[in-house]
């Protein structure tokens, strides 16, 4: 995973909330097979919107207060913020396309 992706709750107020532009948030674990499925998508949609959208990860497990925060129940659960509040949301893995087109809806 690109070191640059991850994102901590002390990042999490100034990079997502803050944000001038769509971010893209996908809560994932190591241990989730359908998180490490689709993290080269992800990767992937984080190059293709440099300058547009930001995307970011965030590890349920070592940041358990935010993904209780936003309710997250299952994972990966993808979450797309803008002007600071959640405008979208996938739960589950699905192709990039998928995942390509909640970052879309709301450039």
């Amino acid at each position: 995973m690109a070191a640059n992706l991850a994102m901590s709750t002390a990042e999490f107020e100034k990079e997502v909330l803050q944000s001038d532009v769509p971010v893209l948030v996908d809560f994932w674990a190591t241990w989730c097979g359908p998180c490490v499925a689709i993290a080269p998508a992800v990767e992937q949609l984080a190059a293709e919107f440099d300058g547009k959208a930001k995307v970011f990860k965030v590890n349920v497990d070592e940041e358990g207060e935010l993904a209780m925060k936003f309710g997250i129940m299952s994972i990966p659960a993808l979450i797309v913020f803008k002007n600071g509040q959640e405008v979208d949301r996938m739960v589950g893995a699905g192709p990039k396309d998928q995942i390509k087109s909640l970052i879309e809806r709301h450039l």
